[in-house]
Formats: C-alpha cells, structure tokens, sequence
C-alpha cells in the first residue's frame, strides 16, 4: 500500500482568523439586526434587495463587516482548496495565506473599481452601483456557506475534497441565483449594451475562474 500525503495545518491561526471573522458577523447583526434577518433570507427573498438598493448601497458598515467577513472566510476556504485539490507543498509555506488574502482583496477592489468607472465613462453609474450592490450581496452571502465549510474542513472532515465540491456547487448556485436576478431586472440595460457586459463576463467572471481551475490542476 503506497503512502498518501495529506495537507496539515496549523489551527491555532485558522481558528484566530475563522473567530475574527465571526466577531465582524455578530457585529453586524447586532448593529443592523432588522437588516440582518432580511440578509439571511436573501436567496428565497429579494426583500433584502428591494429595501436596501435604493439607499445607501456600497457605502454602509453592515455591507462593509459582511464584506470583511466574505473575504477572510474566502481566503480560507481557497486555501484548503488549495491544500487539498492543488499543491500541497506550496500551502504550507508561512506566506501563502497572506498572499491569498492580499489576492482575493485586491480582486475585489480592482474588479469594483473597474465596474464604477466605465458606469461613469458611459454614464450609467447609477445602475452599475446597483448591479454591483446586488452581485456583492450574493456574494457575501456567500461568505455564510464558507464559514460552514472551513469549520468542517478544519475540526470534522479534515481534506475533504467532498466538502470542497459541495462548497463550491453551493456557492456557485447562490451566486447564479444573484447574477439571474440581476438580468432579470436589468435586461433593457444589458442589452442597449451587450457587447460591453460580455467583454466584462469573459474579462472579469469567467476568466478568473479559468485561472484558479488551471493553478489547482498543478
């Protein structure tokens, strides 16, 4: 029987990280509580949407600690991707979570940076800023699913590509629920200017993906 390697990991920063992550949770709720239970429901109910799109948008404390709580559970759920779908030798240098999270933050605020400026170029702001804050919102979202997911994966089933698989197909489909809603709402936008949104999903969404998928088969 050949020997198989198996990542480890050291769980006392993991468990530093997944707490802090919760303290940005349980701030959030406890700050904007009405806001919160309308947040939960957010892949069953637009009401979180149709309540919120209108107001403060991006520039509020509850989507800015949902925000900081999406991106470190983020970052630690692509690392035990990486540990357990891709090279395990990498994982375990000191610096590779670091990195991930500078990666994952930097992603973000460049592709949001990218999607505010051709609003104002085109002079559609307003409606980038909503199909923005309702992307984000599913996005953070889910953030709830991969909290779950790094918890199993670092006290249950430790490198469980299971776990990872269905982790992925959940955050995938809740994301898809969020980019269907926003063309739905949108579709009289999308197409007076179809050629942009698709130079947009081809440069922003799907390439992205294409690069993690071709990093982890290494």
């Amino acid at each position: 029987m050949e020997p198989i390697t198996r990542a480890t990991y050291n769980l006392d920063w993991i468990t530093i990280l997944i707490f802090s992550s919760i303290v940005f949770l349980v701030i959030a709720k406890s700050l904007f509580y009405s806001r919160f239970l309308n947040f939960i429901i957010l892949p069953f109910n637009n009401k979180y949407i149709f309540m919120y799109n209108k107001k403060d948008k991006l520039l509020n404390w509850f989507h800015v600690f949902f925000s900081v709580f999406q991106v470190v559970n983020f970052s630690i759920f692509a690392y035990f991707t990486w540990s357990i779908l891709g090279n395990q030798q990498v994982s375990t240098s000191p610096f590779f979570y670091p990195i991930i999270l500078a990666a994952v933050f930097l992603f973000l605020i460049i592709k949001v940076f990218i999607q505010m400026s051709s609003g104002f170029i085109f002079g559609s702001a307003k409606t980038i800023s909503e199909l923005i804050f309702k992307k984000l919102s599913y996005l953070n979202y889910s953030g709830l699913i991969m909290l779950v997911a790094n918890v199993i994966l670092a006290y249950i089933f430790k490198n469980s590509e299971i776990v990872v698989y269905i982790t992925i197909a959940l955050v995938f489909l809740i994301n898809a629920i969020g980019w269907a809603t926003a063309l739905q709402n949108h579709q009289k936008f999308l197409a007076n200017n179809f050629f942009y949104f698709i130079l947009y999903l081809c440069a922003l969404e799907i390439a992205p993906l294409i690069i993690i998928g071709s990093y982890l088969k290494y």
